[in-house]
């Protein structure tokens, strides 16, 4: 069956359908020619009319090539894609009007909330006892039967202070009390009397030694110029005159170590002459382990 097939620029041929292709329709034309024509090339009236015969032929090759190409009206698309509004939808009932103490009687959280301020109400009475000097528990059970108001008269209320006659029949009782304690014998006095002249003498010995100088970590700087500027007398092997008797008292990550001379001294340690058990020996003192440095009297 011979059929008109229109392009897209209004071109006509008339032919017979020999072979469809997915790119293409095979067709003979009336003077034995055979034309491929693309599909894309087909006007709409064409392919509509090729869809009728796949249609009645029941040519589903023909049929899947053709829908790709074939344009849907504009009106059906809107159909198709239109989304219906309901206006009988169900609505939700608005829950009754009520007062807020009531709905938070009626949920779980809301009662958390009420124990919360309730606990809080009776800690405010507590404080507020201990603010204005009055019996925490006076103030805690009329918080706890008068919520907010209890807490908040008392707050109110001046501070409650210990009156006159209160503090004149306690000085009396202390006064008979005084009066009351023996007084100390001879030989305590006597006792206190050796006590007082030993102190005595030993802050005399104490006033004679020269005083403790200390040097921090932070408030100096550990370096082998703070040693030879500070410590230089440590240096001689033998030391004369008011230095003789200082030593040094290093404290350090590692413990406490009482140093008479320091032997060596470098860039980054030194080294300190110790005496222990009756020896001497040389420790290594690094600057960054030294936490403190006393410059004392060996007897202080």
């Amino acid at each position: 069956m011979a059929l008109t097939f229109e392009y897209t620029d209004g071109t006509k041929v008339t032919g017979d359908i020999v072979r469809v292709d997915p790119k293409f329709l095979q067709v003979r034309t009336e003077d034995n020619k055979y034309v491929e024509i693309e599909w894309s090339k087909f006007s709409q009236a064409t392919l509509l009319e090729l869809q009728k015969v796949g249609q009645a032929k029941k040519d589903n090759k023909l049929l899947e090539n053709i829908v790709p190409y074939i344009e849907i009206p504009e009106e059906e698309i809107i159909k198709k894609t239109q989304v219906p509004i309901k206006t009988d939808y169900p609505k939700l009932e608005r829950p009754e009007k009520g007062s807020l103490l009531g709905a938070m009687f009626k949920s779980s959280v809301g009662l958390l909330c009420l124990i919360l301020l309730y606990g809080a109400n009776i800690y405010a009475g507590y404080e507020v006892a201990c603010v204005r000097a009055y019996p925490p528990g006076l103030v805690c059970g009329i918080a706890a039967v008068a919520p907010i108001i209890g807490p908040v008269i008392f707050l109110c209320m001046p501070t409650k202070l210990p009156s006159h006659q209160t503090e004149e029949a306690e000085e009396p009782a202390a006064t008979a009390t005084g009066e009351a304690a023996p007084s100390a014998s001879y030989a305590e006095e006597a006792a206190a009397a050796n006590q007082a002249a030993t102190a005595t003498a030993g802050h005399a010995a104490a006033a004679a030694l020269p005083e403790t100088q200390v040097f921090k970590r932070g408030q100096f700087t550990f370096n082998r110029r703070f040693i030879e500027t500070k410590f230089s007398a440590f240096f001689p092997a033998i030391r004369r005159g008011a230095d003789k008797d200082l030593v040094l008292l290093v404290k350090s990550v590692r413990g406490e170590h009482i140093a008479t001379r320091i032997s060596r001294i470098a860039a980054n340690d030194m080294h300190l002459e110790v005496h222990k058990g009756g020896a001497s020996q040389e420790v290594q003192m690094p600057f960054l382990e030294i936490q403190e440095i006393h410059l004392k009297h060996k007897d202080a």
